[in-house]
């Protein structure tokens, strides 16, 4: 009895023990806990401190052009608006589509943000902001309003640099984008909505993002920073205090932040803004080819294991790649070392390039690998790009495909052996092609009864039958032969 007693006693003092332990366990976790998140608290306050005086609010000034409203568009004359012309008028104005409204000119606002480089006033931002800008001014932390000139703008990467005459600069380092991680802080600091050096914390959700449509060349950061109208041109920085990217874009149903922003990586907007301020230009390399992506079922076809490398459809004629001995129905593997993922890296990859530089370019053709050395020329501008890509633009439109040459890799894989002809690559949905049966991977080996072997004289026929409005096409898909007959769209 004495020995049943003496072991009550020990383990109500174990749980009395227990009881006293926990709770200043339970309050040292919560103690430690709280001390985590004030570090990182105060480590975005030393950093914020640190970048915000190199970020500026950007405020610019364009003349744009807008259909006018005439009184007597509206049933009961023009309502009472006390609000600014413009706004109502984007709010509630609504065009009549059988009147042509004479046009008015107007000054149109905009605000950004955009960050200081150097001592000597060089600022960073978006193209979008300041563009075509007639006036620019730039408000500094301290309060400072300076007038600021353009530079330099690049619209086909979304980079600008201005520049204003002032003392007393704060310029932020920057950094190296390409060590960034996923999952690594990141603060966005910028003018969203007119809050002047609004600063809001995330981490890099992903990195290399393409195909957004945003620009030409496309190599976005993807974070989760809040990201609103105003950040456009402001830093993205890291924990140290480094820009290590220029905030410009979101994506969102509302057109507000639901934490899908992107930021151009630093050293791509470094190399764009050093041109800019040597030259007020870029130059990019340019191959002349048409890259087109490496679908699955296009991976089979060229007898490659997974979808990598870009297709040349086809390759223009006198140009660095023409010269370089690259032909219509290659597939790129490596660019200048690189192996080739997308066909937005590979353009990306090809106009980082000085023209004038040689580069290896492994290549699959015919179900082989051979490297070539091409050597780059100088891009021509946008606009002469355009204009030379519209006729293969129109020909696509007017007739509803797209063709290739036909190697000996696809015509093994398609069973075109001791045939020749252009395949079908891509046929538009709802056009007259489609409707008619044409499919990608036919093979099209006469046009209007005359016999064509690749793209050029595919194209050469075409032009002569433009006149007629129609074209006559002998398709087979490797087991019958059939004509199919197309109008020519205007």
């Amino acid at each position: 009895m004495k020995r049943e007693s003496s072991m009550f006693l020990l383990l109500n003092l174990f749980l009395i023990l227990v009881l006293l332990v926990s709770p200043i366990s339970a309050y040292g976790q919560d103690e430690e806990s709280i001390a985590t998140l004030r570090n990182v608290g105060d480590a975005f306050s030393q950093v914020a401190e640190k970048a915000s005086p190199a970020v500026v609010a950007v405020k610019v000034e364009k003349t744009v052009s807008q259909t006018a409203l005439r009184m007597d568009e509206w049933p009961f004359g023009r309502p009472f608006s006390p609000f600014d012309e413009d706004l109502f008028d984007f709010f509630f104005y609504r065009r009549s589509p059988q009147r042509h409204l004479p046009q008015r000119k107007y000054t149109q606002p905009a605000q950004g943000s955009g960050f200081v480089i150097s001592q000597d006033g060089y600022i960073l931002t978006n193209n979008h902001l300041v563009g075509e800008a007639e006036e620019v001014k730039v408000e500094l932390l301290d309060g400072r309003s300076v007038e600021a000139e353009i530079v330099g703008t690049d619209p086909e990467s979304d980079v600008a640099v201005i520049k204003i005459d002032a003392g007393n600069l704060e310029p932020i380092k920057l950094g190296d984008s390409d060590a960034l991680e996923v999952g690594e802080w990141v603060l966005a600091i910028g003018n969203p909505l007119g809050l002047s050096h609004t600063v809001t914390a995330g981490i890099v959700s992903a990195k290399g993002r393409r195909g957004l449509r945003l620009a030409s060349y496309e190599n976005f950061i993807q974070t989760d920073a809040a990201i609103n109208r105003g950040n456009s041109g402001g830093p993205l920085v890291n924990l140290d205090g480094e820009a290590v990217g220029i905030n410009t874009a979101i994506i969102g149903p509302s057109g507000g932040n639901i934490g899908i922003g992107f930021a151009i990586p630093i050293n791509m907007a470094k190399d764009i803004a050093d041109q800019l301020i040597d030259t007020g230009s870029i130059e990019r390399g340019y191959l002349g080819v048409l890259p087109q992506d490496i679908t699955p079922e296009m991976a089979e076809a060229f007898g490659l294991d997974e979808p990598k490398g870009v297709a040349l459809p086809q390759v223009t004629k006198g140009s660095a790649a023409d010269k370089g001995g690259l032909q219509g129905g290659d597939v790129i593997l490596e660019f200048d070392g690189v192996a080739i993922e997308s066909e937005s890296q590979f353009r990306n990859l090809v106009a980082s390039c000085e023209p004038g530089k040689k580069v290896k370019v492994l290549v699959l053709r015919d179900g082989r690998r051979r490297t070539l050395t091409v050597e780059l020329d100088k891009r021509p501008p946008l606009e002469e790009l355009q204009k030379q890509q519209r006729p293969v633009e129109e020909e696509m439109e007017r007739l509803g495909f797209a063709v290739q040459n036909l190697s000996q890799d696809l015509a093994e894989q398609l069973g075109y052996e001791d045939q020749a002809g252009v395949v079908v690559t891509q046929v538009m949905p709802g056009s007259e092609a489609a409707e008619k049966g044409l499919e990608r991977g036919d093979l099209i080996t006469e046009v209007n009864r005359q016999k064509i072997e690749n793209v050029r004289e595919f194209s050469m026929a075409l032009a002569k039958a433009s006149d007629k409005g129609r074209v006559l096409l002998l398709v087979t898909n490797g087991r019958i032969s059939r004509f199919v007959l197309l109008n020519m769209r205007d």
